[in-house]
């Protein structure tokens, strides 16, 4: 499509409306947004079975089938979490209280570090054993991280802008979260674009936001490709973030004509606006040897396979590259519990487009590559090329690569999966960490420099990373240094509920194994088997309790959660 063919009116009068409204979203008062916040939320709760049924219909499934659990997390659960963690903090500024709370921000080693999970009672019971700590960036002090904390409401507010949100195809919540976050963490209005492949959302987020809409505070448009270019190069645009692939971005920044990669080598880009991104990679899921039980074998094999089976594949923050020891004995074995799980699960499409080409490119590399299932679940258990696709390319599909490093001790072999991860594999959006908790405590420094020295925006600490990207109060994006001229996964975090500033990463944390048998390995929890596992017997009916609890807090709900997580 041509700029010609575009409906370019419609666009300008659009963001004409936006930033005749700017000015008004900048001096609304805090009460005022956060009263609009809490406007949000039943709708959201009221509209969620609506929301999760047209992402299942779409994915090819009906909404009362085990896999519909997804379409409630990465949609309304994930809307009213990250909501309802911007309420948090909001009414304790509201309060006359610091954003974080006191003690919540401590130096440690030499590094400033932020917990910010659990933020609320709520959170402490309901996924009990779960952490997140905020690694600030060297030499930022904790007086420094207090100080700038939550910029926009402690005297420090952006000026009145116009954002573009250009949105993600793949899991619902994406384009709301990110229009969330630039209203109320920069303060800005926001055009958000909508992804081709789910522009059906759009009547359902135009519902949510419907107070902000109104107010020509936030409008939602269709369109692919032209649109898309066509406002990012918009005079009346101030800020752009996208979620997408390096090559979005790319061609956003450098255009796609033969001049585009002179361009790049020259810094010559064709938008120079304040621009934000979050752009994948390929994400690795690294095991640490250890005296694992037989039921830790089957637990970390579903935990793995979800990080890999989640939406079929189709997240920037799927594991693709599964790390393990050479040497290890019980790398047969886990691999082995992979492959059972990943033939039990019931058939699902991947439905994203393009996913065929990317999955036959697995197939032409490995023309025996194991096949899982009724639908198509490719396992390559011993990658040895790192030229290999599944190592250089995002799949973005049901494909998994294994790749087995050497190391005689614990030490030898994480500094190797370290490296391997750091310098090897493109992309530092997420990884995640299994270790156990025995080994973790004999070989303490080695799994603390381990966990050090990832480059990762989000590191999972037997934990699928992509966990951080729901809770709201754990920042999302890549890890910082990035240019524009090797975007990597991207700039900048969003979510961010208490709004820090000079981040590096974040660090999150879940229970090794579930209870009660972590009384058995000394990591001791209330949390049963995830309701987030494509193994659990009862997500559906756990997350959709969930995801009403948040919007609405109540004791009298929690009796349904507990029981339906228990038997899951």
């Amino acid at each position: 499509m041509t700029s010609s063919a575009l409906d370019t009116a419609s666009l300008d009068r659009a963001v004409m409306e936006l930033r005749n409204s700017a000015g008004s979203w900048s001096a609304t008062p805090l009460t005022r947004r956060i009263a609009l916040l809490e406007r949000l939320l039943p709708r959201v709760a009221s509209g969620a079975a609506e929301l999760a049924a047209v992402g299942a219909h779409a994915k090819g499934y009906g909404p009362d089938t085990p896999w519909a659990a997804e379409d409630w997390s990465g949609g309304p659960w994930a809307l009213a979490q990250n909501a309802a963690a911007y309420l948090h903090v909001l009414r304790r500024i509201a309060n006359g209280e610091e954003p974080v709370g006191p003690g919540g921000v401590r130096e440690e080693h030499g590094r400033t570090k932020v917990g910010v999970f659990p933020a609320t009672g709520w959170d402490r019971l309901l996924l009990n054993g779960f952490t997140a700590q905020v690694w600030m960036r060297p030499g930022t002090t904790a007086e420094q991280v207090r100080d700038s904390a939550a910029g926009e409401y402690r005297g420090r507010p952006g000026r009145p802008a116009v954002a573009l949100v250009l949105g993600a195809g793949n899991v619902a919540a994406i384009t709301a979260l990110d229009v969330l976050h630039k209203l109320y963490a920069e303060g800005q209005v926001v055009i958000a674009k909508l992804n081709p492949v789910n522009a059906y959302l759009r009547p359902h987020f135009e519902r949510v936001f419907a107070d902000f809409v109104a107010r020509d505070w936030v409008r939602f448009v269709d369109g692919g490709a032209a649109e898309g270019s066509y406002l990012t190069r918009h005079e009346g645009i101030d800020a752009i973030h996208v979620t997408g692939s390096d090559r979005t971005h790319d061609a956003i920044v450098w255009g796609t004509d033969e001049d585009a990669e002179q361009r790049r080598r020259d810094d010559r880009p064709l938008v120079t606006k304040p621009f934000s991104s979050e752009l994948g990679g390929v994400s690795p899921c690294i095991v640490a040897p250890g005296p694992w039980s037989d039921a830790d074998f089957r637990f970390q094999a579903e935990h793995i396979v979800t990080s890999k089976m989640n939406n079929s594949g189709h997240n920037c923050i799927a594991s693709q590259v599964l790390v393990v020891p050479r040497d290890w004995d019980g790398t047969e074995r886990l691999l082995d519990e992979i492959r059972r799980v990943l033939r039990e699960l019931p058939a699902r499409a991947d439905y994203y487009p393009g996913t065929d080409i990317r999955l036959a490119a697995v197939l032409a590399a490995h023309p025996q590559a194991e096949t899982h299932g009724a639908d198509c679940r490719l396992l390559v258990p011993d990658i040895t090329d790192h030229d290999d696709v599944l190592i250089t390319e995002e799949v973005f599909g049901s494909a998994l690569g294994v790749v087995r490093l050497p190391g005689a001790t614990t030490a030898e072999y994480l500094h190797h999966a370290v490296d391997f991860a750091n310098n090897t594999l493109p992309g530092t959006l997420g990884a995640t960490l299994i270790v156990h908790p025995r080994t973790e405590k004999t070989d303490r420094p080695t799994v603390q420099r381990a966990i050090a020295g990832l480059r990762y925006g989000t590191l999972g600490i037997n934990c699928w990373s992509g966990v951080g990207f729901l809770l709201g109060f754990t920042p999302w994006g890549a890890f910082p240094g990035h240019t524009r001229q090797d975007i990597g996964s991207g700039t900048g975090f969003v979510h961010n509920a208490f709004m820090l500033e000079n981040i590096e990463k974040t660090v999150l944390r879940a229970p090794f194994t579930p209870a009660p048998r972590g009384l058995l390995t000394g990591d001791p929890s209330l949390s049963p088997r995830p309701p987030y596992f494509v193994t659990n017997r009862t997500a559906l009916t756990t997350i959709e309790r969930v995801t009403r609890f948040t919007a609405a807090p109540s004791v009298w709900k929690l009796p349904g959660i507990l029981a339906s997580a228990l038997r899951g």
